[in-house]
């Protein structure tokens, strides 16, 4: 027996084992989310984020306690937590993304205008809109609406926020709607469900959903679950808690402000 066919005929008989260990990586007795300690209002080690209350729902669907696994998001988050093992689920995952396997999705939601309600700006509704020529406006950098700015010619118009920090040191959403309020923007172009909740709760300022852009990048996403690449049965089990429960989703999500659209980002979802 030469040694490639040695090789797959020992590869094949630790097939099964192999895929056992990884089923094994998965917790029955706890629902075990990966998550980020301060990324108010999505998700927060005090509970109180949006992502929090879907995972005590998924968990009590379960009948299983829910258990955390803190880590900031950025670099190295899924390594350190949900590939490590320690935890069995990310609440919140764009769909697409490679790090992870993807769940069905459970709710779209899209990038949208920040302005004071008294603004002469409130009534925009898309960039390319001349009002906001020669306005200071807020963008975390590197993101889509940044690249639909730019090509409306508001680079030199536009103020850069950081995309990926420690926000249990660092507030750049939170920063940059403060001076929304305080007139030092005129506008800012946020992510719904990190802005969305954040105006629901402050009466000076209102969130506009960018629904009319036709450019690419794209402005709407479809958020699903991330799990393990190898685990496709708790994928399905999860898309058919999601599908079961889409109702009770939607009500913690129109509850915590996040704007929600149909699959196309063309019109808010009722």
């Amino acid at each position: 027996m030469t040694g490639l066919v040695l090789a797959c005929a020992t590869s094949l008989v630790l097939a099964p084992a192999a895929v056992a260990q990884v089923a094994d990586l998965r917790s029955h007795t706890e629902f075990r989310v990966c998550a980020d300690p301060a990324a108010s209002p999505m998700s927060s080690d005090d509970g109180s984020g949006f992502e929090n209350k879907l995972a005590e729902l998924f968990a009590a669907k379960l009948e299983v306690p829910v258990s955390y696994t803190w880590f900031p998001q950025g670099m190295g988050f899924i390594t350190k937590t949900l590939r490590a093992g320690v935890c069995d689920v990310v609440i919140g995952y764009a769909q697409g993304d490679e790090l992870v396997q993807n769940t069905n999705h459970y709710y779209t939601s899209v990038y949208g205008i920040v302005t004071r309600k008294d603004s002469p700006l409130a009534s925009v509704e898309q960039l390319t809109d001349p009002a906001l020529k020669g306005q200071q406006i807020g963008v975390v950098a590197g993101t889509p609406p940044a690249t639909h700015l730019a090509r409306a010619g508001l680079a030199k118009d536009m103020h850069g926020f950081d995309l990926f920090v420690d926000r249990r040191v660092r507030d750049p959403i939170g920063d940059m709607l403060e001076q929304v309020k305080s007139g030092q923007l005129a506008a800012a172009v946020a992510w719904g469900p990190l802005a969305g909740p954040l105006v629901k709760q402050d009466p000076e300022l209102q969130f506009v959903p960018l629904l009319k852009e036709t450019e690419s990048p794209r402005l709407f996403f479809r958020i699903t679950m991330g799990v393990r690449a190898e685990e496709q049965e708790w994928k399905r089990e999860l898309n058919s808690l999601i599908r079961r429960n889409q109702a009770e989703i939607d009500a913690i999500l129109f509850e915590a402000g996040v704007p929600l659209v149909d699959d196309y980002g063309k019109a808010l979802k009722e």
